[in-house]
């Protein structure tokens, strides 16, 4: 632990030295729906965007807003609903703007006093609805509430869904950034899934249960800098990696937030490079440090430490053309400085700290990514690979060979066929105990979740998506997808020769669609309807699939979230 607070102290030391004289970072909830807005004008080609690490920070979402404002003033190339839609997302960057101006006004604080507002809405410098808005030379921040409710109901069984918090964030001077957001849920009705062990929706730890209801809590905050070529972020919150409209195979939200810190560098405009170190939670109690309480028949609980670090580059030989490639590591136990880091190569490093022992070992992946945008008009291409294990001195020989490796690969059109008409689809494949591992505290997982692809291995996904948007912030939403997914087998199939093929064992065959209706109707105020269905057919004894059906319903009205 001591080394550990040298180290952060250190990192904060540097931070500081670099914000003296640069600038602060604030992410953005990377749920918030600029992001899709983002993603057409990109693959349009009206800006660039590095979106393949998430989440981004809104001062470069605001500088993106602005850079396709100046597009539209230039070359009028919008169509009516997005400039709507730009004129909206522009408002909800009155901080950043502020920043901008900041020279302007360093004299002057005449917002300082007039934006101060408790207890009510009020309408802050750009118009936008805000619980509380504060601007001065010296601190910025908004305030606003987080509010939900979901009724809905699933074949015949009611439930009930609400959720409460509020969410702040904001700089200091001109060197820091810190954001805050907290919510507390319940869950209620006999057919809530607790466990969501095998669903796209996020995972989350349960606080206390009862016979049909949950109750559980959520929470991210983040202090960061940055300066002209980079970033420096410590706190708790998602990572993303990679693209994927259904889950991700890198790296995905599907597991509760985490502790980290994260780096990113762009020297030049053809490459950049990002790393971060993550504290997962292992769920694996640690025995020999556990002990008694003075309390009779209790013990103190201590759970093994389990971490990730992973690091990646990318480069930009080509407008519209990206190519990454990254590695990443699960280790526990210990903190070890060789993952802590940037520069190491992680799998070098694990050799070095195992002494090639495999059960002192950790476990590393590879991971690539190629991306395409606007190449073909209005379109973007990208495909994935991600190799967990690979014995290269037996590749080739299938009688010996165990190679456990994923891809996926997929397009995103827009307004080819219809104005304000996207359409999405991808492919994803999952080989046998890829994620997997034999040591339970080095599994590719946080709290029992996947940081990867939420369907696992030894499984595919074919998923499609149509979306239209008939007028700013109303938003039609159709999708599909179909699973095939194996057996999990047992820890030593892993490590059998010859290896086991893909779809091994019973198999179990999902097709899932669903259609929804959602709109924005002030800055994150949304009400929704939405429709699932689901046919899950399971291979039997015989050979025979035998089909069961289930079916959701539900609306939804909040406000952030």
């Amino acid at each position: 632990m001591k080394n550990l607070t040298k180290y952060i102290l250190f990192i904060l030391f540097v931070t500081f030295q670099f914000s003296i004289l640069k600038s602060q970072v604030v992410y953005e909830q990377t749920n918030k729906s600029v992001y899709l807005f983002l993603e057409r004008m990109a693959d349009k080609g009206v800006i660039t965007l590095d979106d393949l690490v998430l989440p981004l920070s809104r001062e470069y979402i605001y500088e993106k807003l602005i850079e396709i404002d100046s597009f539209r003033l230039n070359f009028y190339d919008l169509n009516t609903v997005e400039s709507d839609e730009l004129e909206f997302y522009l408002k909800d960057y009155n901080l950043e703007k502020s920043l901008k101006n900041s020279k302007k006004i360093s004299t002057k604080n005449e917002i300082q006093d007039s934006s101060i507002t408790w207890n009510n809405f009020v309408k802050d410098s750009l118009g936008r609805y805000r619980l509380f808005n504060y601007e001065s030379e010296q601190l910025k921040m908004n305030l606003d509430p987080i509010l939900g409710i979901t009724y809905g109901a699933k074949d015949g069984e009611a439930y009930k869904h609400w959720w409460n918090g509020a969410m702040v964030y904001g700089y200091l001077g001109n060197w820091l950034g810190f954001s805050f957001d907290f919510r507390d849920n319940h869950e209620s009705g006999n057919s809530r899934d607790r466990l969501m062990e095998f669903s796209h929706r996020r995972g989350i730890t349960p606080a206390k249960g009862y016979d049909n209801s949950f109750d559980y809590s959520e929470f991210n905050a983040n202090l960061g800098v940055s300066w002209g070529w980079g970033s420096l972020v410590i706190g708790k919150g998602d990572l993303e990696w990679g693209f994927g409209f259904n889950g991700k195979l890198v790296l995905s939200n599907r597991a509760p937030s985490y502790p980290y810190i994260r780096f990113d560098v762009k020297p030049t405009n053809w490459l950049s490079f990002n790393y971060f170190h993550g504290w997962l939670a292992s769920d694996v109690i640690d025995s020999t440090s556990s002990y008694t309480t003075l309390r009779e028949n209790f013990n103190r609980t201590i759970f093994r430490e389990k971490y990730i670090a992973s690091h990646s580059i990318i480069l930009t030989p080509y407008k519209g053309i990206n190519f990454s490639f990254g590695e990443s590591v699960i280790y526990s136990d210990k903190l070890e400085f060789l993952y802590l880091f940037p520069l190491s190569f992680f799998r070098a490093a694990d050799h070095y700290l195992s002494k090639n022992n495999n059960d002192a070992g950790a476990n590393s992946q590879f991971f690539f990514n190629l991306s395409s945008r606007n190449i073909i008009p209005n379109t973007h291409f990208w495909a994935e690979y991600l190799i967990d294990e690979i014995t290269l001195d037996e590749l080739g020989n299938p009688s010996t060979e165990r190679t456990q490796h994923a891809f996926a690969f997929g397009f995103s059109n827009h307004d080819s066929f219809v104005e304000n008409l996207s359409l999405k689809a991808s492919y994803t494949k999952i080989y046998p105990f890829v994620y997997r591992h034999y040591i339970p505290t080095q599994t590719y997982e946080s709290r029992g979740y996947l940081l990867g692809h939420w369907i696992g291995h030894n499984s595919d996904q074919i998923y499609s998506e149509l979306n239209y948007t008939f007028i700013r912030g109303l938003k039609f939403n159709l999708w599909g997808e179909f699973i095939r997914k194996g057996e999990d087998g047992v820890v030593d199939d892993q490590y059998a020769v010859p290896q086991l093929p893909f779809l091994f064992g019973k198999n179990k065959h999902y097709f899932d669609w669903g259609i929804s209706l959602k709109y924005e109707i002030i800055h994150d105020a949304f009400v929704s309807l939405e429709y699932e269905s689901l046919l899950t057919s399971t291979e039997q004894e015989n050979g025979a699939f035998e089909d069961n059906r289930s079916n959701e319903f539900f609306m939804s009205l909040n406000y952030g979230f």
